[in-house]
């Protein structure tokens, strides 16, 4: 990794490895829309958890940006006086959103070093309502922990009963034999700020030696 001489919190970063969970939960990976949504209950929720994490000590990841949900909780942390760290592709930097006012801004080529960079410096992710990308950035997180590339809880910040149906579905898939009932326990819920922290703070993750049988390879 190597410092951008214009600005010592802007640093690129390539070549990560994604490493072990474990111990409190010093770092959050927080995943949420780059819009504000339809409601101001999506913007409060965003600065409560900002808020809430300062009062921890608990350090923010973030995808980097300065627009929508991304840019209220990065800013509530900083205004509170905590650390943030955005990671954001250079593509996505140079259509300046950005965030420049975070503690250290790191840049990256691809979205899959930005996801694996985020989830190499946290110890558990938050998904708050958003669209396509955080769908499939808390699907991957949760993935990663079935096939044991890392082992971090994920909490759904359940705002209004926005993932009620992605928690159907997860139901519903293990009801269909397409999640094995103890996987289900790999994503957990709360519809207050206080409780998805307190979630993933206490999660018991399943022991995932197998995930598939031998016959279905």
């Amino acid at each position: 990794m190597t410092s951008n001489g214009d600005d010592d919190r802007l640093r690129f970063a390539s070549g990560v490895v994604v490493s072990p969970g474990g111990g409190s939960l010093k770092a959050i990976c927080v995943y949420c829309g780059s819009n504000f949504g339809n409601s101001p209950a999506y913007r409060a929720a965003a600065e409560e958890l900002g808020r809430a994490m300062v009062a921890r000590g608990q350090t923010l990841i973030y995808g980097g940006g300065n627009v929508g949900l991304m840019g209220v909780v990065a800013d509530t942390v900083m205004q509170g006086g905590g650390e943030v760290i955005g990671i954001i592709p250079r593509s996505l930097l140079e259509r300046e959103v950005g965030h420049r006012g975070v503690t250290r801004l790191e840049v990256v080529e691809t979205m899959h070093e930005r996801k694996t960079r985020m989830a190499e410096l946290c110890d558990a992710f938050i998904a708050m309502p958003g669209g396509w990308g955080t769908l499939e950035e808390l699907a991957e997180a949760a993935t990663w922990t079935q096939l044991g590339i890392h082992r971090k809880p994920v909490g759904l910040l359940n705002i209004l009963n926005f993932y009620d149906p992605f928690l159907a579905y997860l139901d519903n898939a293990v009801a269909a034999g397409f999640i094995r009932p103890p996987h289900r326990g790999l994503v957990v819920s709360a519809d207050t700020v206080e409780g998805v922290l307190k979630a993933v703070e206490t999660a018991k993750l399943p022991v995932l030696q197998k995930w598939l049988e031998k016959e279905q390879v």
